[in-house]
C-alpha cells in the first residue's frame, strides 16, 4: 500500500498577489505615504509661491492683466528708499526681537527645567502670549501705547509722578519701532521657552552629576554641557523664530499699518501695501520676493547649527 505524502505549508499557502507584493515594497509605501503632504504643498505652498514669483517679473496690476518686464520691478526696488527703510527697519526687527526672545526664552526655560510647585500650572500660563491670537495682541497693545489712554504714562504721570505728560509711544519713527520689538519679544518667548524647555529635560541628569563631582562651575555646566547638548534644538527653533519675526505682518499692521511716515514697514507689510491697498500686483510681488534671499540664510543658519552638532557627536558631515 502506498503512501502519499502532502506537499509543504508554504507550498499550499496561496502566494501573495502583486497588490500586496506591492505594498510591501519599502520604496513604493514611503511614496504612497508622503504623497498627501506633498500634493498639499504642491497646491497651497508651490502654486502660490510659483504664481508670485512669475508676477514679480510682470507689470500686474488689479483688475489688469500685466505682460513681462523683466528685471524692471526689481531694479525700480534698487532705487526706492522706501523699500530700502524697509529692509533696514526688517533686519533691526528681526534681530533685535530674536536675540530678546532668545535671551529672555532660554532664562524663562532654566528656570522651569526646576523642580518647584505649581511648575505645570505656570507652564500653562506662560504659553498664554502665544495661544491669544496675534491680532488680539496687538490691540492690546495699541492701548497699551494709546498717546491718551496708555496705562504705561499713567503709571508714570499720574501713580509715580516721574514725568509730566503722557509718552507718545507711536507718534515717532524710532520710539515707535521699539514699540513694535517689545510687542513682538512679548508674544514670542513662549514659544522660545517651552521648546528650549523641551530640549532641556532631553539632557541625561548624570552628566550634570558628573560635572559637579568633578568640580565644575554652573557657568562651566551649562556651557560644557548644556549649550552643546541644545544646538540642534537652538539652531531650529533660533530659525523658525527668525522666519517668523522677519515675515511678521498681523501685529505691525495691527498696531501701526507702517506708520508714522511709513518707518515702520517691514518687507511684509510693503508688500502688502503695494500690492493690494495700492494695486501693483507685479511690484508687491516683487518686495515679497526680495525676502526670499533672508528666509534661505535662516535656513542655512540652522543647517550648520545641525552640521556642527553632527561634529561634536564624531559623525561625517557628508
Amino acid at each position: 500500500m502506498s503512501v502519499t505524502t502532502l506537499p509543504p505549508l508554504a507550498l499550499v499557502q496561496r502566494q501573495p498577489n502583486w497588490l500586496v507584493r506591492l505594498f510591501d515594497y519599502k520604496p513604493f509605501l514611503v511614496v504612497m505615504c508622503l504623497a498627501p503632504a506633498i500634493g498639499l504643498l504642491a497646491v497651497f505652498l508651490t502654486y502660490p509661491l510659483g504664481l508670485g514669483l512669475w508676477l514679480a517679473f510682470t507689470d500686474t496690476t488689479i483688475g489688469r492683466k500685466g505682460e513681462f518686464i523683466g528685471l524692471e520691478n526689481f531694479q525700480y526696488l534698487l532705487t526706492d528708499p522706501l523699500w530700502w527703510n524697509a529692509v533696514f527697519y526688517s533686519v533691526v526687527y528681526t534681530g533685535i526681537a530674536t536675540f530678546g526672545k532668545f535671551a529672555l526664552g532660554f532664562w524663562l526655560a532654566l528656570l522651569l527645567n526646576n523642580h518647584f510647585p505649581f511648575k505645570s500650572l505656570l507652564r500653562a500660563i506662560i504659553l498664554l502670549p502665544w495661544i491669544v491670537p496675534t491680532v488680539l495682541s496687538a490691540l492690546a497693545f495699541w492701548w497699551i501705547y494709546d498717546p491718551q489712554f496708555s496705562i504705561i504714562s499713567y503709571l508714570l504721570v499720574d501713580v509715580l509722578h516721574w514725568r509730566t505728560s503722557n509718552i507718545d509711544f507711536l507718534g515717532s519713527p524710532w520710539p515707535a519701532r521699539f514699540s513694535l520689538i517689545a510687542a513682538n519679544i512679548w508674544r514670542g518667548i513662549p514659544f522660545v521657552a517651552i521648546s528650549l524647555l523641551a530640549g532641556l529635560q532631553t539632557i541625561s541628569p548624570s552628566l550634570y552629576e558628573a560635572a559637579m563631582l568633578d568640580g565644575a562651575s554652573a557657568w562651566q555646566r551649562f556651557r560644557y554641557i548644556t549649550f552643546p547638548m541644545m544646538m540642534p534644538i537652538l539652531a531650529i527653533v533660533m530659525t523658525f523664530s527668525i522666519i517668523f519675526t522677519f515675515t511678521d505682518f498681523q501685529l505691525v499692521y495691527a498696531i501701526t499699518r507702517g506708520g508714522p511716515g511709513n518707518s515702520t514697514h517691514l518687507l511684509a507689510t510693503l508688500a502688502f501695501q503695494r500690492g493690494i491697498a495700492g494695486g501693483e500686483l507685479g511690484e508687491g510681488a516683487a518686495i515679497a520676493v526680495s525676502m526670499i534671499p533672508f528666509l534661505v540664510f535662516a535656513t542655512l543658519f540652522s543647517y550648520f547649527g545641525l552640521a556642527r552638532r553632527k561634529w561634536q557627536q564624531g559623525e561625517s558631515n557628508d
